[in-house]
């Protein structure tokens, strides 16, 4: 049995997944052990995973998340994007806010998986820019990719567009 202190925190994790169950992005936005975040990452994918094509995205308490808990996915190719929030989240506004996340992913990126293992610190810094301390910051995408493009500025050293 594990004990999850939440935080106030309206988004709890973000998981990515592959079809074959490897992690390929991890963020918890509370403080869980390695071996409580490891269980929760299996329990999601067994549990979207599991779910035939036609059925909503989204899964009420789910094994030890508890019922004050929800599970808000989307499965785009061979990757399962899972957004864990609280019960009084919008199933709605998270998988926009999925849609959002993922074709910022797609701007900036290949749409490879293994762009998210290679570019991990970037796929962060895309996903902090959407979500910080849980609570969502920013939702549309011309500014999310105006600032990761500030950031591949200030990388280089070179100036910023005006």
């Amino acid at each position: 049995f594990f004990f999850l202190p939440f935080s106030p925190a309206m988004i709890r994790a973000v998981i990515i997944v592959n079809n074959h169950g490897k992690a390929r992005l991890v963020k918890f936005y509370y403080d869980t052990p390695e071996d409580q975040q490891q269980q929760l990452v299996r329990d999601c994918y067994l549990a979207v995973s599991r779910r035939v094509e036609r059925v909503c995205n989204f899964l009420e308490g789910v094994g030890i998340w508890g019922h004050e808990t929800k599970i808000i996915y989307r499965h785009y190719a061979t990757l399962y994007f899972m957004f864990i929030v609280d019960h009084t989240e919008s199933e709605l506004g998270i998988l926009d806010m999925i849609q959002v996340f993922v074709e910022c992913l797609d701007k900036c990126f290949q749409k490879c998986e293994l762009d998210l293992i290679f570019h991990v610190d970037q796929v962060h810094y895309i996903l902090d820019e959407i979500i910080m301390g849980g609570m969502v910051l920013e939702t549309s995408i011309p500014e999310i990719l105006q600032a990761i493009e500030g950031m591949k500025q200030q990388e280089t050293g070179r100036p910023p567009l005006s």
